[in-house]
């Protein structure tokens, strides 16, 4: 040791002490460099519009109304929209409704001038028994009408009563728009009192009364009550089946009916 030179000796050290030092400002340079740039990429991914993350979140609130609840419509609109906003073909607020087979009817009267559906039938018939065992005699007036029989109804008998287009309509409907076509709808009456036939006194016989309260069970359901969103006039005596699929599919377009129609 004491054959180096002390000048050389303090030489050296100085030396490896400005090397450590070189060492510890390239890593701090090195780590803050590191922290900067990870500091930008996060900047830009947090601000940046076009990122991922914006984009998901822009893709949910852009995600049409999946939920069960109705598209609300404002109280001023009257047009002919169901509760998925579709427009609805209709003719004076009377709905389309394609004419049944033939093949499918049964009669439910004797004389077999009345038929429905079978299941329609087989149900109304059902409902008849057990109205009669408490009193009440439900009887069929009209059932399934072809588009023929409908034309008649509508056009001549507007003529003889000299009525204009609309006001027919919100009795009867045009020929491919009613109810009757689908042999799933029918008129009833009250046999005890045959002259509230097809007029709104209906309401206050003991058939309407027992077909307000048990008719559901049966899977009958009133068409046009008061005040419905079709427009068309209160009809009391006029019932429909919504017993299986077809039916229900059949009449699903006037269910989901949410703001009334313009006539």
């Amino acid at each position: 040791m004491d054959e180096i030179p002390v000048a050389l000796r303090e030489a050296k050290k100085s030396v490896v002490k400005s090397n450590s030092i070189a060492i510890h400002i390239v890593n701090i340079i090195i780590i803050a460099t590191t922290i900067g740039l990870l500091t930008l990429v996060v900047l830009f991914f947090y601000r940046n519009p076009e990122s991922p993350q914006i984009k998901n979140k822009n893709s949910v609130s852009e995600t049409p109304n999946n939920s069960n609840s109705p598209i609300t419509i404002p109280d001023n609109s009257l047009s002919t929209e169901n509760s998925e906003g579709k427009r609805l073909d209709n003719i004076l607020g009377h709905l389309p409704y394609k004419q049944a087979p033939q093949s499918e009817l049964k009669s439910i009267t004797s004389d077999g001038s009345i038929k429905l559906r079978q299941k329609a039938a087989d149900k109304f018939l059902q409902m008849q028994r057990d109205a009669r065992t408490q009193g009440v005699i439900l009887t069929p007036i009209s059932g399934f009408r072809s588009v023929k029989d409908q034309e008649y109804l509508f056009f001549k008998v507007k003529e003889q009563r000299k009525q204009v287009t609309s006001k027919r309509a919100e009795v009867s409907a045009p020929p491919g728009y009613s109810e009757h076509h689908t042999g799933y709808a029918l008129d009833i009456g009250d046999g005890n009192v045959p002259a509230t036939n097809l007029n709104t006194n209906f309401e206050n016989t003991a058939a309407y009364k027992w077909l307000k309260e048990n008719a559901p069970q049966y899977s009958f359901e009133l068409s046009f009550p008061q005040d419905n969103l079709q427009g068309i006039s209160y009809e009391p005596w006029h019932w429909r089946f919504v017993g299986d699929t077809d039916s229900l599919e059949t009449f699903y377009q006037s269910r989901q009916l949410t703001t009334k129609i313009n006539r």
